[in-house]
């Protein structure tokens, strides 16, 4: 496990050429429960964008207080490298467990909005396409009634990711051998 840890974050430090989106997930204790989640649809470079949203989940995703020192070997940090976006042609062209999906839609009052999950959120959840399209509707804002004629004015974007996940303790390993 630590070996593949290891490569997996190498690969991650090595990445400094590459641009893509990004989001950066922390989870805590054994559950693995979500402490923070914050990213960019914008392609950035990997090396400072990890770093830039690292920081960011970690300390200003308003849904959490700031993660604490004494959380630090509980935690799980992945980094979801997003790719493969298409056009999906209504709100229920793409695959749970396989797509992301980024909704854009307007509010009751006329407000345009967003909201994504990434690929993994739907399996976890146990959600269906309906149910994980009504959830993403309220987490973007949305207070209306969700009926089919709200759900049919989505446009749809789905993605793909690459998902890399290393634990604290792993972490502090990885550095440790490296004498650092």
């Amino acid at each position: 496990m630590i070996l593949q840890s290891r490569l997996v974050f190498l690969m991650i430090v090595n990445f400094h050429l590459h641009c893509s989106p990004l989001f950066v997930t922390w989870k805590i204790g054994k559950d693995r429960r979500l402490r923070g989640c914050i990213g960019t649809f914008n392609s950035m470079n990997l090396h400072s964008g990890l770093r830039e949203y690292a920081v960011t989940s970690a300390f200003k995703d308003s849904r959490f207080s700031p993660i604490t020192r004494d959380e630090f070997g509980k935690l799980h940090v992945s980094v979801s490298i997003l790719r493969h976006f298409e056009d999906g042609e209504d709100y229920m062209d793409w695959e749970i467990g396989i797509h992301g999906i980024r909704i854009e839609y307007t509010t009751e009052k006329g407000s345009k909005r967003t909201a994504t999950y990434l690929p993994e959120v739907a399996p976890e959840q146990g959600w269906d396409r309906i149910q994980t399209i009504d959830s993403l509707l309220r987490k973007g804002g949305y207070k209306g009634t969700i009926s089919n004629e709200v759900r049919k004015s989505i446009r749809l974007t789905r993605y793909q990711s690459e998902k890399l996940t290393i634990s604290y303790p792993e972490y502090k390993e990885y550095w440790r051998s490296r004498n650092c």
